[in-house]
C-alpha cells in the first residue's frame, strides 16, 4: 500500500493495491506495521464503527478529548463519501485548515487521523458506508463537535452530494472560535506533547 501524509500533518491518505481476476479483488485494507512505520507508533484499535448514509448527509465535525482522545483509521466499503480531516489544534500552523479524500469502492482508499484533529464526511452516494478503526471506545462526555457548515473553516462539499443533510447536533455545535474560546479544543503543543508518549521512531 502507499501511504502519502496530507497538508494537514499527523493524517494520512492510505491507498492499498488491489489484486483482481475473475473471481473478484482482494486488498489489504488495514497494515497495523505499514501504518505504524508511516505514523511513528503502533496504533491501539478498541473499537470499530460502521454507518450508512443516505447522498448529502453530513457528519461531523467531531473530535474527542485527549487524553485518550481518538485517532480514526477510516474507509469506505460501499459507494462514496469525501472525508475531510480538520486541524483544529490550536497553535497548529495549519490551524483552521482542512484536507480532504475520496473514500469509495472503487480506489478503496483510507484516511488516518490522529488524535485531536476534527473529522467529518459527506455521502456522495445513497447508502454510503463508512467503517472506521479508533484508539478508544465511545464516552459521550468527551466528544465534541463543531459547526461542519462554518464559514470560517469553510469546508466544501462536492456537487453530487446534492444538499446537505445535518443533524441538530451538528448544527447546534458551536463555530470554531467559538470552541476555541470556550477551552473546548485541543492545543498544538499540548498534542505534541502526546504524540511524544506514543513516538517509537528512532531518533
Amino acid at each position: 500500500m502507499q501511504i502519502r501524509e496530507l497538508k494537514i500533518p499527523d493524517s494520512y491518505e492510505v491507498t492499498p493495491k488491489q489484486f483482481g481476476d475473475d473471481r473478484g479483488v482482494f486488498l489489504e485494507w488495514y497494515r497495523f506495521d505499514k501504518l505504524a512505520e508511516a505514523v511513528g507508533h503502533p496504533i491501539d484499535l478498541r473499537q470499530a464503527n460502521t454507518s450508512v448514509s443516505r447522498r448529502g448527509v453530513v457528519r461531523g465535525i467531531h473530535f474527542a478529548d485527549v487524553p485518550r482522545g481518538q485517532a480514526k483509521y477510516v474507509t469506505a466499503t460501499h459507494g462514496a463519501v469525501l472525508d475531510y480531516v480538520i486541524d483544529i489544534r490550536v497553535g497548529s500552523p495549519t490551524f483552521g485548515q482542512w484536507d480532504s479524500v475520496l473514500l469509495d469502492d472503487v480506489d478503496r482508499r483510507a484516511i488516518y487521523l490522529a488524535e485531536g484533529l476534527g473529522h467529518a464526511f459527506v455521502a456522495l452516494t445513497d447508502d454510503a458506508t463508512v467503517s472506521y478503526l479508533v484508539t478508544d471506545t465511545f464516552n459521550a462526555g468527551r466528544e465534541h463537535g463543531i459547526d461542519p457548515l462554518d464559514p470560517e473553516i469553510g469546508l466544501v462539499f462536492p456537487p453530487e452530494a446534492g444538499e446537505p443533510l445535518l443533524s441538530p447536533k451538528d448544527t447546534d455545535a458551536p463555530g470554531l472560535s467559538e470552541a476555541a474560546t470556550a477551552g473546548l479544543l485541543p492545543t498544538w503543543d499540548d498534542m505534541r506533547a502526546f504524540y511524544a508518549t506514543l513516538d517509537t521512531k528512532e531518533s
